[in-house]
């Protein structure tokens, strides 16, 4: 299943891993020791995979301000979602340091908002919501071709994934982020669906090889989240992605093969639900 085009992304950090067993911290942190370059947090301390602790816990302590504040990302053992975690860290650093920093500076700015001290609330905001989507059921989508897009944000998935498929394959990629969806994909089902975000790439991109390719869209992921607006906290929103009903890419299930498979409105929904 691990060989599935759905895992992609992570192909180049799953074969350097041992496939008859199950990977524990010391091969997760091995991995980040390895690394072609030192992976860290916005804070500037080194990554490092810890194992998880229970129980109720100060501020401080918390996964987001301990990931933030000390570079440790609480990690359990024999645990797909927690390792899919480790290895999109791996795989797009950048992108995921972003997320971590997103996530703490409005945690510590919506406590200093309401006249109390920095860090403590778990106060959730649109901000928030949108970080989690994208971290858990992200889909980057990079995209050269605007007519695509439009087809994409606009529903109609029997013109973009079957009548269009070969523009779709020139100019348009998908790559699971979300280290929830990576869980899901262990055992794919229709209605299966991921959180997309479209990142415009040129054209020359879709003929790059994949290792170049992934360090592209975390460069970009990065920059798109900590963008002019990040200081303030931004006005990132849940409403900037789109969905993505992932077993609809061409290649990306037996299923895709078919015609009608693209008619069942039940999966391929015509419109966005009302909020």
């Amino acid at each position: 299943m691990l060989r599935s085009p759905l895992f992609e992304p992570l192909h180049p950090v799953l074969a350097r891993l041992d496939a008859a067993r199950f990977p524990g911290l010391p091969e997760c942190n091995a991995l980040l020791a390895a690394h072609a370059s030192p992976i860290a947090v916005h804070s500037g301390l080194p990554l490092r995979f810890v194992p998880q602790q229970t129980g109720k816990l100060p501020f401080e302590a918390q996964y987001e301000p301990r990931c933030y504040l000390r570079g440790e990302v609480q990690t359990r053992e024999d645990n797909w979602h927690d390792l899919f975690n480790a290895l999109v860290w791996l795989t797009f650093p950048a992108a995921k340091a972003a997320i971590n920093a997103g996530h703490y500076r409005r945690l510590t700015g919506a406590e200093e908002a309401r006249g109390g001290e920095a860090g403590g609330s778990s106060q959730r905001g649109k901000g928030r919501d949108m970080l989690t989507l994208l971290d858990e059921s992200g889909v980057v989508v990079a995209c050269a071709n605007a007519e695509l897009e439009g087809l994409l944000r606009g529903f109609q998935w029997q013109e973009l994934f079957w009548r269009r498929r070969a523009r779709l394959a020139a100019g348009m990629g998908f790559y699971l982020f979300g280290h929830g969806l990576y869980e899901k994909a262990l055992r794919p089902y229709v209605g299966m669906t991921g959180q997309g975000l479209i990142l415009a790439v040129p054209q020359a991109f879709f003929g790059w090889p994949l290792g170049r390719r992934l360090a592209h869209l975390d460069g970009a992921l990065a920059a798109y989240l900590a963008g002019p607006d990040a200081a303030k906290a931004g006005p990132l929103g849940p409403r900037e992605l789109t969905p993505v009903p992932v077993l609809g890419v061409p290649g990306w299930s037996a299923q895709s093969a078919s015609e009608f498979f693209y008619a069942d409105s039940s999966y391929f929904r015509p419109g966005r639900l009302s909020s």
